[in-house]
């Protein structure tokens, strides 16, 4: 593992260019639209010279070393070679997902001070009224916009940037805002392009000549983990499809069955979606190695899944902050304990710990941190950029707080419980929503839940769940009585739900996380 980074370092220049020179023509991108079937396959040669003209093409029309530029497009390969050509010129690449709202695109454009925005028609239809000095529109023409794909197209291959320090800026990303407004989270050139390494090798087990999927929207930072840095540092590559609207779990299915996918990451969302299907009609004759990230999964999705594929599902646990904190290593030989997070990754110093910053041992409840004194990992962000009150909240003494609550066990595997904002205190127990919601997950009834804290004047709070039903249960007192006894079985009495609302949909972010912030609120409000 990379201890301390060159005094300069840029990943376009120094792994992808590396790639291009050792194994020009092997596969980089493999990129499948799901409607009708059509493919391009790019080689790392390819993609450098496509990435090269990118960066000639920015510096051409006024973008410089530095600038931010907001990129907001969906699975189609003009973003990877967009970003690539940004990180060669050193701009610095804020990814936004297709999803956001114009409103959340004038946040992005006026607290980041960007400079330019990449996106498509759908995306420039949100633009009206929201000022950035270049508008650059891909696969199509308006009015007052640059055309991306003419401009890489005539561009030269010729331009050499000034290379990149390694503690320059070198992408920012836009927090979930579970918990409040969306904080931005700055990566140094290094961080993230040397950091996910990690990512790379130990997590998704990655090697030349594996073809990795990963599920996730180019506007968050998982794809950066699986879809670009981590990938390309081990010269795997990436398969891409480019669906578009709500998430079929057969199509999934369906594409890991027809194409030499060797390795996969998929949220628990979509995990629990699938493990619904008829897994015994599906081989996935290539397939050797599954991870999934973002959230906890529950360990029945992980004891289906194998039953039905033979394959494990290695979790693991990081954030926009950082690379991969802490996993379940297949080549470390990790025995995988469901439910659990892992073991720290190689160059992290991992505690938990109480209000004091004192650790605390095995068993007991408390933040996860990450050292940072006397010497900062490689993998950590450099800060939140223009919030000082963020850092200083975050930045305590030796560590940095996570803001998740967890516990480790004797064997030093580490276990989620929640958010810090999120964890109950309730007749003096402190309970874990997720481990409330997993229990009402494995019920058959049950699509998806979030469990709160709902103010009371005896206990402080009672647990309450809202639930979304599958389309074959109706919402009724019978049901909310089993639910409630069957989380008494799964987790412990003193955990059930006192209360269940059943709700069509649940709040989320736009990355598709849920806002229990915002259920709180509701139930203050009515309390």
């Amino acid at each position: 593992m990379i201890k301390e980074p060159p005094s300069h370092f840029n990943f376009a220049r120094d792994v992808m260019e590396r790639w291009e020179h050792e194994r020009p023509d092997e596969l980089a991108l493999w990129w499948v639209n799901e409607s009708d079937g059509n493919e391009q396959k790019i080689s790392f040669d390819q993609l450098a010279d496509n990435f090269r003209r990118a960066a000639t093409f920015f510096n051409t029309v006024g973008i410089r070393r530095g600038d931010r530029v907001l990129i907001i497009l969906p699975r189609v390969p003009q973003w990877w070679i967009a970003m690539l050509g940004l990180v060669r010129l050193g701009a610095v690449p804020i990814p936004g997902t297709p999803l956001l709202t114009p409103k959340d695109i004038r946040y992005r454009v006026e607290t980041a001070g960007v400079r330019a925005v990449i996106t498509d028609a759908d995306g420039a239809a949100k633009m009206e009224g929201i000022n950035a000095d270049l508008r650059i529109l891909v696969s199509a023409d308006l009015a007052g916009w640059l055309n991306f794909d003419a401009g890489v197209r005539d561009a030269s291959t010729e331009f050499e940037p000034e290379p990149t320090r390694s503690d320059e800026p070198g992408i920012i990303y836009f927090t979930s805002g579970t918990t409040g407004p969306p904080k931005m989270v700055l990566h140094t050139q290094a961080s993230y392009g040397l950091g996910h390494r990690l990512t790379g090798e130990l997590w998704l087990d990655l090697k030349p000549n594996d073809v990795h999927w990963n599920l996730s929207d180019t506007g968050w930072a998982k794809a950066a983990w699986s879809n670009f840095y981590g990938p390309w540092q081990m010269g795997a590559c990436v398969f891409v499809m480019d669906s578009r609207g709500k998430f079929d779990p057969m199509a999934v299915l369906r594409t890991l069955a027809r194409y030499p996918i060797t390795t996969w990451c998929a949220p628990p969302t979509a995990l629990r979606l699938m493990v619904r299907e008829d897994l015994s009609a599906f081989r996935f004759p290539h397939l050797r190695h599954c991870v999934s990230a973002g959230e906890p999964l529950n360990p029945e999705v992980i004891t289906a899944w194998k039953t039905a594929t033979g394959l494990t599902i290695y979790e693991g646990y990081g954030q926009t902050e950082t690379v991969v904190l802490i996993g379940n290593f297949r080549s470390l030989g990790h025995e995988v304990q469901p439910g659990s997070m892992g073991k720290p990754s190689p160059g992290f110093e991992i505690a938990v710990l109480d209000r004091d910053l004192q650790e605390l041992p095995a068993g007991q409840e408390g933040e996860l941190a990450v050292r940072v004194r006397p010497r900062r990992p490689l993998g950590l962000f450099r800060e939140y950029w223009k919030n000082s009150a963020e850092n200083a909240a975050r930045f305590q003494g030796d560590w940095y707080l996570t803001g998740d609550t967890a516990r480790r066990d004797e064997q030093g595997y580490y276990w989620f419980v929640g958010r810090a904002d999120d964890v109950i205190k309730s007749a003096g127990y402190r309970i874990g929503p997720f481990e409330v919601e997993s229990a009402l997950i494995e019920h058959p009834a049950v699509v998806e839940a979030a469990v709160v804290g709902k103010p009371d004047p005896v206990r402080g709070c009672v647990i309450k769940a809202f639930v979304v039903l599958r389309k074959d249960h109706a919402p009724d007192a019978a049901l909310k009585a089993e639910l409630q006894e069957h989380c008494k079985r799964v987790t412990a009495p003193y955990k059930y739900p006192r209360e269940i609302e059943f709700v069509a949909e649940l709040p989320k972010t736009v990355s598709g996380k849920i806002r229990r912030v915002e259920l709180r609120g509701r139930e203050c409000e009515r309390s």
